[in-house]
């Protein structure tokens, strides 16, 4: 893998607005036609102004750093996480701001990973992407890839407006560690329950304010570390024990992202809490979320979730999955924590992932 530097020339003049750093590490946003292959190829991004030349308007400074080979996101990994964040920490004086360019399928995913990752952010780090390739005549990619833009180049007293890691797509900028993949055939294809948009675009961009997070006091830190000893186990009626030990009792697991049913209950057959029993005196981190899109675990509401709180399982609050199985990455990589200073920083609300 490499990093391919491109300078964009939108003809800006010589004291630019704005500095943007624009990440292009693949999908369908970064994707072309080639008529003589028939089928899509990675676009070239020094002929970007030819495809959006609105881009010219634009008084900002643009640069491209472009991942060669393109990162299909299905196979996206922990290391391309840790790279991401590594070339925001190497670049975070130059720029004010910076706009990934993923693939849609995971982009919830990495956007929760690099919120952890990127602590004390003080500038917007924008994940957008797009449904139809930046080529085709109906494509989301332009808009999409503007606002994103705009976004992350807007201040307000000298200071960027959105400090945080969010996605912009289709009218809506969304925390990134709030927001879940709804859609595979439609524009909006993100969405977030359990928090509000941080804008909403029509003629213009709306911000709410209310919802944004602060500006950090504390100096901008990057983690480099992520572990990924870690399961999801997705509850179901009919689950049998096999299913469950095949993941409780995979060698070398740490930590398990436990996908209850409604406010976080789950059976309560002996032999299941049995071999979560097992785990848990096993030393293995366990963080109870609920399966429902708007929902919020509440351990000890129901009896079937009682048993849960009592053995030691960690509630969720409403954390998506996405944001859970890359938190539990990230605490569980805090070597000098204890077991149990581990269980209080999984309970935290670290950056804006969960309603306390």
């Amino acid at each position: 893998m490499q990093v391919v530097k491109v300078d964009i020339d939108t003809a800006a003049p010589l004291h630019p607005e704005a500095s943007i750093l624009i990440v292009y590490t693949g999908g369908t946003v970064g994707m072309v036609f080639d008529e003589k292959e028939q089928h899509l190829v990675p676009f070239n991004f020094s002929q970007i102004v030819d495809q959006v030349p609105e881009l010219r308007q634009f008084n900002y400074l643009l640069t491209v750093l472009s991942i060669e080979p393109a990162i299909d996101s299905s196979n996206v990994s922990v290391q391309d996480w840790l790279m991401l964040a590594s070339l925001i920490e190497e670049n975070y004086e130059k720029y004010d701001g910076f706009v990934v360019l993923h693939g849609t399928d995971t982009m919830a995913y990495s956007a929760s990973a690099l919120s952890y990752l990127l602590e004390n952010l003080q500038k917007p780090v924008i994940f957008t992407g797009a449904q139809v390739p930046i080529g085709r005549i109906r494509t989301d990619a332009r808009e999409n890839l503007i606002t994103a833009l705009q976004i992350a180049a807007t201040k307000k007293e000298g200071r960027s407006i959105v400090p945080e890691v969010c996605i912009y797509f289709r009218n809506l900028l969304l925390r990134g560690n709030r927001a879940k993949k709804v859609e595979s055939s439609h524009f909006d294809a993100f969405k977030s329950d359990n928090y509000p948009p941080l804008a909403e675009t029509g003629i213009d961009i709306e911000y709410s304010f209310d919802n944004i997070l602060p500006h950090p006091q504390q100096p901008f830190k990057v983690h480099h570390a992520l572990n990924d000893n870690v399961a999801i186990l997705k509850l179901f009626p009919g689950i049998t024990p096999q299913v469950v030990k095949s993941i409780l009792q995979a060698p070398g697991l740490q930590g398990v992202v436990l996908e209850t049913f409604g406010s976080g209950n789950a059976p309560t057959m002996p032999w299941f809490l049995e071999l979560l029993h097992d785990t848990l005196d096993r030393g293995i981190l366990v963080l109870n979320v609920s399966q429902c899109d708007e929902g919020r675990v509440d351990q000890g509401r129901y009896e079937t979730s009682k048993y849960l709180l009592n053995m030691g399982v960690v509630g969720g609050d409403d954390i998506t999955t996405e944001a859970a199985i890359s938190k539990l990455m990230y605490v569980l990589a805090q070597e000098q924590l204890s077991d149990q200073q581990r269980v209080a920083l999984v309970q935290q609300n670290l950056r804006g992932e969960i309603s306390l």
